[in-house]
């Protein structure tokens, strides 16, 4: 079984499909070979706060309703994902933030994937083109899911 870092920015697809969002069907075919056990997501511990700021947001700004969000963390925060704590991240992340001038909760998710000797996968394509050559980044865009 393959391991995979998973970034909010794809999980967050999930439970909010409806918001018109790109790569929707990507992360659920990712999702889809997780279910099947092809692949295991880890997960830092930001990522459950992640998906809730992002689930908030969305409700602030109107991009859907309260209960479409709580519906949504109800949903992932079933899911059995193996969590790693940041503090354990924390000083590679932290070396990796400032050489390659990134934020900090993003560089822990690329020191996990480093941790783990697997790959990140993130929805962000400004974060991914930022990192990808020199780091275990990948966009869900060009990750190449059958």
């Amino acid at each position: 079984m393959t391991n995979l870092v998973l970034d909010a920015s794809v999980a967050v697809k999930w439970v909010i499909p409806s918001a018109g969002e790109t790569l929707t069907a990507e992360s659920f075919q990712l999702l889809k070979r997780y279910a099947d056990g092809e692949i295991n997501f880890i997960v830092p511990d930001v990522f459950w706060a992640e998906v809730g700021n992002v689930l908030w947001k969305g409700v602030r700004q109107r991009r859907w309703v309260q209960a479409v969000a709580e519906g949504g963390a109800s949903e992932i925060s079933h899911q059995d994902f193996f969590t790693v704590s940041s503090l354990t991240l924390l000083p590679e992340a932290l070396k990796i933030a400032f050489a390659h001038d990134c934020s900090f909760s993003a560089c822990l998710y690329v020191a996990l994937a480093i941790q783990f000797k697997t790959e990140m996968i993130t929805a962000d394509e400004r974060l991914a083109n930022a990192l990808a050559a020199r780091l275990p980044v990948k966009w869900l865009g060009a990750f190449g899911i059958e």
